[in-house]
C-alpha cells in the first residue's frame, strides 16, 4: 500500500513538473529552429539569436528592463530593509498598522495599482517615461522586501543590538556589523523577489511608461500575435540568465560552507599537532 502511494505521489509530482517546465523547454528548443515554424523542428540554427542581437528595438527593451530592475531592486531593498528594522523596534500597534498597510499593494490586483499610479502621474502633470516606470516599480517592490525581511527580524534576539551598543559599537556599527549580517538571508531573498517582480512586470509598466520606453514584457506583448521566432530567442536568453543566477546563488553558499569546514578541520589538525 505504501509503495503504491509513493508511486502515485511521484507520478503526480512528475506531472506537475512537466506542466511547469514543458513550455519553457519548448521555447528554448524552438529558439534554435532554422525556420519560422513553431510546430516542426527543421534543424539547428542560431539565426534567431543573431536576429535578436542585431535588432535595436529588442536591445533597447533589454536595456530598459535591466536598468529598471537593478535600480528598483537597489532602492527597494535599501528602503525595505531600513523600514523593516524600524518596524521591529516600533510599538506593537504601529507595527501592526503599517504591516497591514504594507500588505495592500500585494493584495491589490496589478491593474488597480497601475491605474492608480497612472492617474496619480496624470493629476500632477508628470510626463511618463523611464523615471515614472522606475518609481512605480520601486513602489510595488518595497512591500515584498519588507515581507521577506520581517520573519528574520522576528527570530532575531531583541537584545542583540543593545549588547553591541554596550560593547562600544555606535548605532551605525551595530546596524551594519550586527543586525544586517544576521538578517542577510532575508535581505537577499527580498532583493531577488524585487528583481524578479520588476524584471517580469507588464501591467504596471504598460500604464506608467511613456512613448519610446518599452521593457521586454511590453515588447513581447506587442509582437506576440505575429509569428516571430526572435521572441523565442529572447525568452530563452532570459531563461539562461535566471538559471545562471539561481545556480550561483545556490552554489556559492555551499562552496563557502565547504571552505569553512576545511579551514576548521585544518585548524583543529594544527592545534592537535602543536598540542602533541
Amino acid at each position: 500500500m505504501e509503495k503504491k502511494k509513493r508511486t502515485s505521489d511521484r507520478i503526480y509530482l512528475a506531472l506537475i513538473l512537466l506542466f511547469f517546465y514543458a513550455p519553457i523547454v519548448y521555447v528554448v528548443i524552438f529558439s534554435f529552429n532554422s525556420t519560422k515554424s513553431l510546430t516542426h523542428f527543421t534543424g539547428f540554427s542560431l539565426r534567431w539569436y543573431e536576429s535578436m542581437f542585431s535588432n535595436r528595438t529588442i536591445m533597447e527593451s533589454i536595456g530598459y528592463t535591466v536598468a529598471c530592475a537593478v535600480i528598483a531592486t537597489a532602492v527597494s531593498t535599501f528602503v525595505g530593509t531600513i523600514t523593516a528594522i524600524g518596524l521591529s523596534k516600533s510599538r506593537k500597534i504601529v507595527r501592526e498598522v503599517i504591516t497591514q498597510v504594507n500588505s495592500l499593494p500585494i493584495l491589490n490586483p496589478d491593474i488597480v495599482t497601475a491605474i492608480g499610479l497612472m492617474l496619480f502621474y496624470t493629476s500632477l502633470h508628470i510626463k511618463t517615461g523611464f523615471a515614472t516606470m522606475v518609481l512605480a516599480h520601486i513602489a510595488f517592490c518595497i512591500p515584498y522586501v519588507i515581507l521577506s525581511i520581517m520573519p528574520r527580524l522576528r527570530r532575531l534576539d531583541p537584545n542583540l543590538a543593545e549588547a553591541a551598543l554596550d560593547l562600544g559599537c555606535t548605532p551605525a556599527q551595530a546596524l551594519f556589523k550586527v543586525i544586517i549580517p544576521e538578517i542577510k538571508e532575508g535581505i537577499v531573498a527580498g532583493a531577488l523577489v524585487a528583481f524578479s517582480m520588476s524584471f517580469d512586470d507588464f501591467v504596471i509598466s504598460m500604464f506608467t511608461t511613456g512613448p519610446g520606453v518599452n521593457n521586454i514584457s511590453i515588447y513581447v506583448y506587442a509582437n506576440v500575435k505575429r509569428v516571430n521566432p526572435t521572441i523565442n530567442a529572447l525568452s530563452a536568453v532570459i531563461v539562461y540568465v535566471i538559471t545562471a543566477v539561481l545556480l550561483i546563488i545556490n552554489i556559492v553558499p555551499v562552496i563557502r560552507e565547504k571552505r569553512k569546514e576545511r579551514n576548521h578541520v585544518k585548524e583543529e589538525g594544527l592545534e592537535g599537532t602543536s598540542g602533541s
